[in-house]
């Protein structure tokens, strides 16, 4: 083996993160950046088109096709945990919603990191997300106190509205949670139609906001179809490498080691390797290469360069409840489809117009509210969608119908992401422990009655809805709790697993389960970061896209300040 190249930085992942990463690294054209992604170009027709999640999601073309272990908290299921494989990462087959998070979300991080810049901020508060936000965003009402206009993440409204989505609207108004214009203002108590990441009608991925409009770059170099093997390390770290916490180290990032059109080769970093692929992806690559807890290294012969427990540990992730009710008289995406002209009919829409049902996310509707009066912000969002399936990858119900899914925005179970073997092509053991605490049962039970308020107000009684699942006949809290264990699946926001923390004055990390600083460097490793939802300590309120962002683009700016 001999290196293929060196560069300053190097990139592992071509997601939402690693496009961002590449934009800003490669705009100085001294750097040398290469950018590796596992899989293939994003050109495929089925990821411009909105709906074409629907054929990107569990398809090997464009997705990992993780599953995850069979988990108590779904009764001993096992499901499928999605994650983009394909330029621009999960962004290429993802929702699409652009959802920031609530203003208590960020509180979070800064207790845990220490640092008050992940505060929302505004008008004499401390605090810069609500403004590198604003700076990211494009938006399509252009800017103001809320919203920016001159970056590249283009956020537009929903280009489809439903009857029964705005009777839904009226149905949870009528039990306390009022409309509003948006989401994303710090409190998101209420309900609207989701912002989403469109463009006229197209999906606009991170790959189309940060990747290809710089793909000119001769300093910017992409791998695609290339799989990251092992992270080499140099044991000797120059004084220049060790700062701030990083006294400490004794080993810094070199390079990876690589399987590129079925050889292996090696590529080195002058500078930094930076972990981009995501909150499965970053700590397996870690822990094959020696990163990772002592003792789950040592069970698979791997050699500890150094212990770090919380590297695959802290995993966070949204559950929904889905709740499925057959409904009457209303247009909605199962009768639209059931019949050959008005699915036709849809098809010559987003053609010519580009609008209509297949510009549709797949939820449309979104509201939050609290599942006790005493919370301080919203800790349950529902994502209403205008039809039903037995489960995800199945054909649509022959009946109309809309999908109400119901989730704790703030779960106190936590999971996990271990490798299975040493063999990095073996996928990890992703284990999520959902509902795995009184709490959430607590909140499940309770999401599911107030889903039952809603469809039983009298907004929707034209449409005569009938709960199909759970199930009427499920009335007890035990009743719900086993329900929320048959029904519970993913949305898809794995985050946590090499979380930000804080240090000690001597430069060692106050909880062993922190993994990187708050500009996501790697504790005991000069040169190397974490830049992706492993690095989330808590999770947001909501999709998790845009906060990955301002992780991505907060990481970029330190990056760029150090001294070379």
């Amino acid at each position: 083996m001999s290196p293929v190249a060196d560069f300053d930085f190097i990139i592992v992942g071509a997601g939402s993160a690693g496009c961002l990463l590449a934009n800003r690294l490669s705009a100085n054209p001294e750097h040398r950046v290469l950018v590796i992604e596992a899989g293939g170009k994003d050109d495929w027709f089925w990821i411009k088109v909105p709906v074409g999640y629907l054929y990107t999601i569990a398809n090997p073309r464009t997705d990992w096709g993780f599953t995850t272990e069979a988990d108590p908290g779904l009764a001993g299921r096992s499901i499928l945990y999605a994650r983009g494989r394909v330029i621009g990462g999960c962004s290429s087959i993802n929702a699409m919603i652009h959802m920031r998070g609530q203003a208590s979300d960020y509180e979070l991080w800064a207790q845990a990191t220490g640092d008050e810049r992940w505060l929302w901020g505004g008008p004499d508060r401390p605090g810069e997300t609500l403004d590198i936000y604003k700076q990211l965003e494009n938006y399509f009402g252009g800017a103001d106190e809320w919203h920016g206009a001159d970056g590249e993440i283009r956020v537009e409204r929903a280009r489809v509205r439903w009857k029964i989505l705005d009777a839904w609207q009226t149905a949870a108004a009528e039990l306390g949670i009022e409309p509003k214009e948006e989401f994303n203002r710090g409190d998101n108590s209420g309900s609207a139609y989701f912002h989403v990441n469109q463009k006229r009608g197209r999906r606009w991925s991170m790959a189309d906001a940060f990747l290809h409009p710089i793909s000119h770059r001769p300093n910017l170099t992409v791998y695609t179809r290339t799989q990251a093997l092992k992270l080499l390390m140099d044991e000797q770290v120059s004084e220049d490498h060790r700062r701030g916490a990083w006294t400490t180290a004794r080993h810094r990032a070199a390079g990876v080691r690589l399987l590129k059109d079925g050889e292996i080769v090696e590529v080195h970093a002058r500078r930094e390797v930076i972990l981009a692929a995501g909150a499965v992806g970053s700590p397996h690559l870690m822990q094959v290469s020696g990163l990772g807890p002592a003792g789950l290294l040592a069970q698979h012969g791997v050699p500890v360069v150094v212990d770090l427990p919380g590297v695959g540990e802290n995993l966070q992730d949204h559950l929904q409840i889905r709740s499925v009710y057959r409904v009457k008289g209303a247009r909605t995406v199962n009768t639209l489809y059931r019949n050959w002209i008005t699915r036709a009919g849809m098809g010559l829409q987003y053609l010519l117009m580009r609008s209509g049902p297949l510009t549709m996310p797949p939820s449309t509707l979104g509201a939050f509210a609290k599942s006790d009066p005493g919370l301080s912000s919203p800790d349950m969002e529902w994502h209403v969608q205008p039809l039903s399936l037995p489960k995800f990858g199945e054909p649509l119900h022959p009946f109309g119908a809309i999908t109400p899914s119901v989730c704790n925005l703030r779960p106190t179970s936590r999971g996990h992401v271990r490798m299975a073997d040493a063999n990095p092509l073996t996928h990890p053991k992703i284990m999520c422990n959902y509902l795995s605490t009184d709490a959430d049962l607590e909140v499940a039970v309770r999401g599911l009655r107030m889903t039952r308020q809603i469809m039983a107000a009298p907004a929707l009684a034209r449409y005569q809805p009938e709960e199909m699942l759970p199930g009427p006949q499920l009335v007890s809290d035990d009743d719900l709790q086993a329900a929320a264990r048959e029904l519970g699946t993913t949305i898809f926001h794995p985050v946590g697993t090499c979380a930000m923390g804080a240090f000690d004055t001597r430069g060692l990390p106050r909880s062993p389960a922190t993994v990187l600083d708050t500009d996501c460097r790697v504790y005991g490793v000069a040169g190397l970061r974490v830049v992706d939802a492993s690095a989330m300590p808590t999770i947001t309120s909501g999709n998790t896209n845009a906060p990955v962002m301002l992780i991505a683009e907060r990481a970029a700016r330190a990056i760029l300040e150090q001294p070379q």
